[in-house]
């Protein structure tokens, strides 16, 4: 086998390193086997390319500096994760802040069917569920209203039907509203 084929896939394994900022050697075998050679040979492949890489822990890391532009990329994903997760610790202190509510409610994200007093049916989205009521958003705004709203079940059982009053609506975007219920009655 020529040393030719091993160099360049080397030269791909540490483009890939600069990249990803490591490679394991899962990811020298991938590269020897795109490049149809036997996967036998990823040692000789890190033999090529050991002076550019540092083993810790299971990966093999860049030795060397890496690139100005790669740098600002890496410092501007930082500072946006940093951006985000300040966003999300924000938000969670003013839900709590605003959480009224006596029950424990639950995420419950899933498509749900609202059948509305004057027979129409309608599918919107359930955000979540607690023992005494539902939120749920879709584009229209039911305040008031009592509704029948069709949950479904993980298995292949039917949906659980419940009759529920529209105490508050939300505008939350252009013809985008939340509406939030009070169970009434379990439907059979």
């Amino acid at each position: 086998m020529p040393e030719s084929s091993l160099a360049s896939i080397a030269e791909a394994v540490t483009r890939r390193a600069e990249r990803q900022g490591y490679v394991t050697p899962r990811d020298i075998r991938s590269e020897l086997a795109l490049a149809g050679l036997p996967e036998t040979r990823w040692k000789d492949v890190l033999a090529l390319v050991r002076d550019k890489l540092n083993y810790r822990q299971g990966r093999y890391y860049l030795t060397r500096t890496v690139s100005a532009r790669l740098f600002q990329e890496q410092a501007q994903q930082r500072l946006i994760e940093k951006a985000i997760r300040k966003l999300v610790r924000q938000h969670r202190a003013a839900v709590k802040q605003r959480e009224r509510r006596g029950q424990l409610r639950s995420d419950f994200i899933q498509p749900v069917k609202v059948t509305t007093d004057d027979g129409k049916v309608r599918n919107l989205v359930s955000r979540d569920l607690s023992t005494t009521g539902i939120r749920l958003l879709g584009t229209v705004h039911l305040l008031g209203q009592k509704v029948q709203v069709e949950l479904p079940r993980g298995d292949k059982s039917p949906p659980v039907r419940f009759s529920a009053r529209i105490l508050w609506t939300c505008a939350v975007g252009d013809n985008l509203f939340e509406n939030g219920g009070t169970f009434l009655s379990l439907e059979e």
